[in-house]
């Protein structure tokens, strides 16, 4: 079973982007459309204090009517937020989104940051360790090593 490290090494896109808590909401939400990502890191002085997704935008803003241009992300943003290790397994991530409703994890090991993870990236490794599986057991059908 791999685990956070082995995903995190194996993402197609390995940046992480962050912003600053005192950012606008506004550059916090075209950083996220420009990347194409749901969800920002919120670092002061290279440490975690949160995380800002599109979700705190469209329920914190938009629906509240506020301006994403004089809102700052420290106003919306999930403070403290769930983290996990490198070496946590696929399961134990793929349980603990499902468990919290939420979509991102940021990876953290001694506080220093190393990343994030995604419903996304775990499901495109579940996908891929089954691939790899349904062509093992063919080939185990076929009668050819593997």
């Amino acid at each position: 079973m791999k685990n956070v490290r082995d995903i995190l090494g194996s993402k197609l896109d390995p940046e992480t982007y962050s912003v600053a808590p005192d950012a606008m909401v506004w550059d916090a939400i075209k950083l996220m459309s420009e990347k194409s990502v749901g969800a920002l890191l919120v670092t002061d002085m290279h440490k975690l204090v949160g995380i800002v997704s599109e979700r705190d935008y469209m329920r914190k803003v938009a629906l509240l009517g506020r301006s994403s241009k004089s809102t700052e992300v420290k106003d919306i943003m999930t403070a403290n937020p769930i983290t996990v290790t490198p070496e946590e397994t696929m399961d134990a991530c793929m349980a603990l989104m499902t468990e919290k409703r939420i979509r991102h994890l940021p990876v953290v090991s001694d506080e220093k940051l190393f990343g994030m993870l995604s419903i996304r990236d775990l499901l495109e490794s579940t996908m891929e360790e089954q691939k790899h599986l349904i062509q093992q057991l063919e080939q185990y059908i076929r009668g050819e090593s593997y």
